[in-house]
């Protein structure tokens, strides 16, 4: 097999198309993945062409169709805007629309978005080291101190203007640029009000100074001229402190992403012809065999193929405890080997992993927006705009009814107050920085959140509907019970039955002897095998003939004595058990029960949806006697047995139209339609592809604890979008008119200073993103 490196579809070389260059052959599903292949990736030599394709491919290149998959590494992520959708760059950047510096999308190298950072703290430590001289040489002679003694008001000035202009022009450089941006693309935003703040204090400052002449007497103080280089300088370097700590914040929004990324090994043990070779992960190539070490993480997904260990896999389903894992079963890369050395098949590589989908799966959800945010994103449309027009009618009043004096030298600074203490940004990110973190806290527990409207749906949910086999149930049939009703030992009649089934594919068959297996028993060999397809299976184990089956094929075989087992089949069956005969010569010797065991989480988890005041309902295609068994012991009163894969989705829609909000739970093929209808729908982790395709939320344990947890994460995560939407409406409902001086009648100490208000803006955002980062210890039990 091969893999089409356009789509990503697996398809068989005998029959696909092809194109061949230079002598490397690929494969496509269709003529158009072949026609676009053609038409965009280089002409590649045997050397570059895994290199040349990397671009296009995104997932795999098959070099030729005799050699196994390999992975190809992922192209670096782009960038885009958290507050403006549609926004995206390949490359670091500013977003034209609101002026913030764009994210990342995926994960980046160490130290590759760190850029932005390291830039503004070199900015402020210049500002910070400049500014502290203007502010004193500004504010001393306020509180008593005799500066002017020591030296002139005019040296003074100059002292002030020459430190304060590189804190203007070098320090506030990205300010303007993005401010005078915001105007070009006319998106005012956060930036084009300290551009406009600082750049008026600053320019009304080096004019009245420079040229005294022109100032009328309404902007002097005692015959003297106020300048504001001390405020100018002081909202540029408290901005940049803002800025560095708003994107430190930033950056730990992104931790989930990393934490997931950091499970990856950098190297893998290929054992090729009996020699270990340590090889980098990129290289692996499914196929191949790796061995892993106690200690080591398993590099990538595949099957257990020599020696046996106890895995930790907490770090991606939330499980705490090791699970068990032996021959034959399945492993995942990046969960951690505990106890012993294993070999180990790898399956899938690269973007195809567990991991690896994780991560994109969370990267796309945590870009997504949630509905409500459309309220912010209106409100911030006006907003700017709006901030300008009171700055211009602050001025104006002041300078009309001159509640104090000089009556335009107060309208110029409580504008510049105005301008300085507006924050959109904290509008802005009110909603984008509780979705990243809410969706990578889910991400930590297990529970895969599929964009950012889930979790308002998941809020409002009323209904949970279940379906049974493999939600409530392990999904596949265990040994429940063994009944001799003869000679034989329970011991003995189970490790003769387990003889015959060993040969048969059957699942029952599995089952037992599975079952054995568990409970250390030696199965014997079996001779003169056979099987009736619908009855049961036959041979000879041990010099004895044993039958396995159901009972009117053994009365069929002249079987005696079954009578003797029909009570307690009775009372299996009505518990909801398959029940199975076994013969030895001829002569019942007792019954085995299979059952799909209800997971041990599941319980506890329905009384707790329940204690949530949740209405629980279950759809199941099985019959009523066994539905009722496994539903009755759990509390949930409301079933429907027999239902068929299409009337789920009519019952689902059924409680739609009641005005219930629908979650539905599921795992199988026929749970899909199901799943796409209702309001959320929920995969199993343990289902089918199509299952989690149709889903909104994938549960990666696969149990229903995973169902309570991503109800709370809904909620605590809607709570924390309100309370940021709160705080920064509240923030700049009151912050705006306090700087414009409504409150000055009351009292001439109820201003703000631009510098306060521009200390305050920068804290706004910083306080909306602190806000979110509490979701990362949201307790979701």
């Amino acid at each position: 097999m091969a893999i089409d490196p356009i789509c990503g579809m697996t398809v068989d070389p005998a029959t696909a198309r092809s194109a061949e260059r230079d002598g490397n052959k690929f494969y496509f599903c269709s003529e158009h993945c072949r026609q676009k292949f053609l038409a965009e990736i280089p002409k590649p030599s045997p050397d570059t062409a895994p290199e040349l394709a990397r671009p296009l491919l995104h997932r795999l290149v098959v070099l030729n169709a005799d050699m196994p998959v390999q992975a190809v590494i992922p192209p670096k992520s782009g960038y885009y805007c958290p507050m403006c959708p549609g926004v995206e760059s390949d490359r670091p950047g500013i977003c034209p629309i609101c002026g913030m510096a764009l994210e990342p999308t995926g994960v980046m190298d160490s130290g590759q978005d760190d850029d932005e950072l390291h830039d503004m703290s070199r900015r402020f430590v210049v500002a910070l080291a400049l500014t502290i001289p203007v502010f004193l040489s500004a504010m001393l002679p306020m509180i008593g101190l005799p500066l002017d003694r020591w030296i002139s008001p005019t040296v003074n000035h100059w002292w002030q203007l020459i430190l304060s202009t590189p804190v203007v022009f070098w320090c506030g450089q990205p300010f303007f640029e993005r401010g005078w941006r915001s105007v070009v693309t006319r998106r005012l935003n956060m930036f084009t009000l300290i551009a406009l703040g600082t750049g008026a204090a600053y320019l009304y400052s080096v004019v009245t100074f420079l040229v005294p002449a022109i100032v009328p007497a309404g902007l002097q103080r005692h015959g003297h001229v106020e300048v504001y280089f001390e405020a100018a300088a002081v909202i540029i370097t408290l901005v940049l402190l803002g800025q560095i700590l708003e994107l430190r914040a930033r950056r730990k929004t992104g931790a989930a992403i990393r934490e997931l990324m950091s499970l990856v090994p950098s190297a893998a043990h290929l054992v090729k012809a009996g020699v270990e070779l340590d090889v980098p992960l990129d290289s692996v190539m499914s196929g191949q065999i790796l061995r892993v070490r106690p200690g080591e993480k398993i590099p990538v997904d595949g099957e257990l193929t020599e020696g046996r260990s106890s895995i930790d896999e907490s770090m991606l389903t939330g499980e705490p405890l090791p699970v068990e894992k032996q021959t034959g079963d399945a492993v995942i890369g990046g969960t951690v080997n505990q106890t012993g050395a294993f070999l180990m098949r790898a399956d899938k590589v690269g973007s195809q992993t567990v991991l690896s989908r994780i991560v994109q799966l969370v990267s796309e959800a945590q870009r997504s927006r949630a509905p409500i945010q459309n309220l912010a994103d209106t409100v911030a449309g006006y907003f700017v705009p709006a901030v300008v027009v009171i700055a211009v009618v602050t001025f104006l009043v002041w300078s009309i009814a001159q509640p104090a004096q000089p009556a335009l030298a107060w309208a110029f600074v409580n504008s510049v107050a105005v301008l300085v203490i507006a924050c959109p940004c904290a509008l802005g990110l009110a909603t984008p920085m509780s979705v990243m973190v809410g969706i990578g806290r889910g991400a930590r527990a297990g529970v895969l959140i599929k964009n950012a409207e889930v979790l308002e749906h998941l809020e409002a949910i009323d209904t949970i509907v279940l379906d049974k086999t493999g939600t409530l149930t392990e999904g596949r049939p265990m040994l429940t019970d063994t009944f001799a009703s003869g000679p034989l030992s329970d011991v003995e009649l189970l490790r003769l039955a387990a003889g015959v089934e060993l040969s048969s594919e059957h699942p029952l068959a599995r089952a037992i002897v599975a079952g054995a297996e568990s409970r250390s028993l030696t199965i014997p060999p079996v001779s003169a095998f056979q099987s009736a397809t619908g009855g049961g299976v036959s041979g000879t184990v041990d010099g004895r003939s044993v039958k396995v089956g159901q009972r009117p094929w053994l009365l069929d075989q002249k079987v005696t004595g079954l009578e003797v087992c029909e009570e307690r089949a009775n009372e299996w069956r009505q518990q909801g058990r398959t029940v199975i005969f076994v013969a030895v010569d001829d002569r019942c010797a007792g019954l085995l029960s299979v059952a799909d065991r209800v997971k041990e989480t599941t319980p506890n988890a329905i009384r707790t949806l329940q204690g949530m005041g949740l209405q629980v309902v279950v759809l199941t295609g099985d019959n009523e006697t066994s539905a009722r068994a496994i539903t009755n012991p759990l509390g949930i009163d409301e079933v429907h047995a027999g239902i068929r894969p299409d009337e789920k989705l009519t019952r689902i829609q059924a409680l739609q139209a009641g005005g219930r909000k629908v979650a539905m739970a599921g795992d199988g093929l026929n749970d899909a339609p199901a799943l796409a209808a209702a309001d959320v729908g929920i995969a199993m982790g343990t289902g089918t592809d199509v299952a989690m395709q149709s889903a909104s939320v994938t549960l990666v344990k696969g149990d229903l604890r995973g169902i309570v947890q991503s109800i709370q994460l809904g909620k605590a995560t809607m709570t924390n979008i309100r309370q940021n939407l709160f705080f920064a409406l509240i923030y700049n409902a009151i912050g705006i008119p306090l700087a414009a001086g409504v409150l000055y009648p009351i009292s001439p100490h109820l201003l703000l200073n631009p510098m306060v208000a521009a200390a305050a803006m920068s804290f706004s955002s910083v306080s909306v993103i602190t806000n979110a980062l509490r979701l990362r210890r949201a307790r979701l039990s």
